[in-house]
């Protein structure tokens, strides 16, 4: 489905898949019982806005039997927007950086294989450095926020 979705995505005027980071299975976040997940990011090239190219990744979502039904639950796709630029945006459909890309292992590992060095937006730290704290919080949970080093 991901291989697919790139696909489709590449087919649609005005926008280009650049590159994607390696495929990776996650246990699932939020509804823990139901079967791990595959996740990806890829990288694009658009002269689209933000928002109509969310439009156009949730029409790919749909083209390949999305249906939402509930938060976290099984999907066939999901289709994030991560980042644009270093701009930040936030409306009532779409907010950039993604929310909750920056406590998302599954995110930020398969990120970091494209744009270790990037900035995230609002957060003062780099791609990189994000994944490092969510590794240390992972590794002592009983810590609320830690200090990743250098951004």
């Amino acid at each position: 489905m991901i291989r697919e979705a790139l696909k489709r995505l590449g087919s649609i005027d005005g926008i280009r898949v650049r590159k994607r980071s390696r495929i990776i299975e996650t246990d699932p976040v939020g509804r823990t019982a139901q079967p791990r997940f595959l996740n990806a990011v890829a990288e694009v090239e658009t002269r689209m806005e933000p928002g109509p190219l969310l439009r156009r990744l949730r029409d790919v979502e749909r083209a390949l039997g999305r249906v939402r039904r509930e938060r976290w639950g099984p999907r066939t796709i999901d289709l994030d927007l991560l980042l644009w630029g270093d701009r930040s945006v936030a409306s009532r459909s779409l907010t950039l950086p993604h929310p909750r890309m920056a406590e998302r292992r599954f995110v930020l590992g398969p990120l970091a294989e494209l744009c270790p060095g990037r900035r995230v937006p609002g957060t003062g730290r780099t791609v990189r450095g994000l994944l490092r704290a969510v590794k240390e919080i992972e590794a002592h949970p009983s810590r609320q926020a830690v200090e990743a080093g250098a951004p």
